[in-house]
C-alpha cells in the first residue's frame, strides 16, 4: 500500500513517514502543496495525508484538485483548525477524514487503516486490456474471467502499465511505484526479474509487455 504525506513541518513529517514505514507502508513525502499535486499526476496512492497549511498550495486546494480529477485516493487532512466550519469545509471539499493537531500517532494509524477498509465512491473503473481485468478497489486481477495470482510487486507493475497504456513507462517510474525505495531495483536486475515473471503469467491474456529499448516498457494488446 502506497501513501503520500504532504506536510511542511519537517519534524512532524519525519515522524509520520518513519511511523508508517515501520508499519509496512510505502511512503512518499513532500513539503509543498504544489508538489503533492505533481505526485498525484504521476502516481497512484491508496491514502494521502495532507496538511491544510502548506506553501505552494494549501491542503484544501490539493484535496479539491484530487477530487476534480477523480483520483481514487482516500484523503486525510491534518490541521490545527478545529472550528466546526473548518471541518465542514474540508469534508465538503472532498476529504474523507479530518485529524486535528496535535494528535497521537496511534490514532493516525487507526484512521489510515479505517480509510483502507472504507469503500470509495470515486474509485476508478476496472482496468481492462486484452483478456486482463484489474479491479483497483479489490486488487483482484483476472484473465478471461479466471483469477490470476500475482505478488504485490507484480500487481503494482501491472497496474501501472495498464493505467499508462499505451504510453511507455520508464524504469524509474516502475521503481517508484512498486518499491518502497526506488534505488534498490534501479541498481540491480530486480525490475527485469519481476517483468519476466509477470510475462510468464500472461501467456494467453491477449496482452504483451513490450520492451522499448532505451525508453522503458509498454503494455499493448497482442
Amino acid at each position: 500500500m502506497r501513501i503520500l504525506v504532504a506536510e511542511d513541518d519537517p519534524g512532524l513529517r519525519d515522524v509520520i513517514v518513519l511511523g508508517l514505514q515501520d508499519n509496512g507502508y510505502h511512503v512518499d513525502a513532500v513539503e509543498r502543496g504544489d508538489d503533492a499535486i505533481d505526485q498525484f499526476k504521476w502516481y497512484e496512492y491508496d491514502v494521502a495525508i495532507i496538511d491544510w497549511r502548506m506553501p505552494g498550495a494549501e491542503g484544501i486546494d490539493v484535496v479539491a484538485w484530487a477530487r476534480r480529477h477523480r483520483r481514487p485516493t482516500a484523503l486525510l487532512m491534518l490541521t490545527a483548525r478545529d472550528a466546526p466550519s473548518d471541518r465542514i469545509r474540508g469534508l465538503d471539499t472532498g476529504a474523507d477524514d479530518y485529524l486535528v493537531k496535535p494528535f497521537d500517532f496511534g490514532e493516525l494509524l487507526a484512521r489510515v487503516r479505517a480509510l483502507q477498509r472504507r469503500p470509495r465512491g470515486v474509485d476508478g473503473p476496472v482496468l481492462e486490456k486484452g483478456e486482463v481485468a484489474l479491479d483497483p478497489t479489490t486488487r483482484v486481477v483476472s484473465v478471461a474471467g479466471r483469477p490470476l495470482k500475482l505478488t504485490s510487486t507484480e500487481y503494482l507493475i501491472l497496474e501501472l502499465l495498464m493505467r499508462r497504456s499505451p504510453a511507455v513507462v520508464d524504469r524509474k517510474a516502475i521503481a517508484e511505484h512498486a518499491w518502497a525505495d526506488e534505488t534498490d531495483p534501479l541498481g540491480s536486475n530486480a525490475i527485469d526479474v519481476q517483468l519476466s515473471r509477470l510475462r510468464a503469467k500472461l501467456p494467453s491474456a491477449g496482452v504483451r509487455i513490450v520492451t522499448v529499448r532505451g525508453a522503458g516498457y509498454r503494455l499493448e494488446e497482442a
